[in-house]
């Protein structure tokens, strides 16, 4: 689980817009692109080599 305080602060390295949290999926979704960052051992992974672009999964 992610904080809502440190939601609050996090932003997309690619186009600085805001972020939600997918519990479901355990990633980072960014609200304007649509990037989906993972979170692994409960540590966000804000890399962009790391997003998985809107469309695609892994």
């Amino acid at each position: 689980m992610i904080e809502k305080d440190l939601l609050d602060i996090l932003a997309c390295p690619v186009c600085r817009g805001g972020i939600r949290y997918d519990a479901p999926e355990e990633k980072l979704t960014c609200v304007s692109c649509g990037r989906r960052y993972p979170i692994r051992d409960d540590i966000p992974v804000m890399l962009e080599e790391e997003a998985e672009l809107p469309g695609r999964s892994t």
